[in-house]
């Protein structure tokens, strides 16, 4: 497994190396030494869940506050564009938005660490999405950003077909930085 830095401060690429045949392939998705090697503390991870989207589905922005949480994530099924955003107000790349594609072709796992915002759209007609996160959900610390803010101006590839009402709802970047920021 390859580990790949990306433009923002923080993010990581784990890139297996899927062996091909004609029953198929078989793939690692999760290597403890690869992240540890990465400097990742693989026992920090508690908990695995999954969502299942339909094509269009936008599921973001979310973040959380106080001790926020770090997570692998990754497609087992179809394809999505995940999207990033840096929250951490000491960071060189605060602010700043960077989009992956993930799928279950290259099946990459994208590490988000502690302080971004995190989303994703369904880009196949379903998608299993993922995650492993280090940390228990404390629904105090949760935050997020309208998916359309236009100041983060995310280029969702789709027509935007289903969107949750809490992200509906979801205030603005402009907001969430002065309070991170104060």
């Amino acid at each position: 497994m390859r580990v790949t830095t990306t433009r923002l401060d923080g993010p990581l690429l784990f890139v297996p190396e899927p062996h091909r045949d004609e029953r198929g392939l078989f793939t690692r998705t999760f290597d403890a030494d690869d992240a540890r090697a990465a400097g990742l503390d693989p026992g920090a991870f508690l908990q695995d869940s999954q969502s299942r989207s339909v094509e269009g589905v936008v599921r973001g922005m979310h973040g959380r506050v106080g001790g926020g949480e770090a997570k692998l994530v990754r497609v087992a099924h179809g394809a999505v564009l995940d999207v990033v955003v840096d929250a951490r107000p000491a960071s060189p790349t605060f602010g700043q938005v960077e989009t992956f594609r993930l799928d279950d072709t290259d099946f990459v796992t994208l590490y988000v660490p502690r302080g971004f915002l995190h989303g994703h759209q369904t880009l196949t007609p379903t998608a299993d999405v993922c995650y492993r996160i280090d940390a228990l959900h404390d629904p105090t610390e949760d935050v997020g950003v309208h998916f359309l803010d236009p100041d983060l101006a995310i280029g969702w590839p789709a027509p935007v077909t289903i969107v949750s009402e809490r992200d509906q709802a979801a205030g603005s970047w402009a907001e969430l930085a002065a309070r991170l920021t104060a």
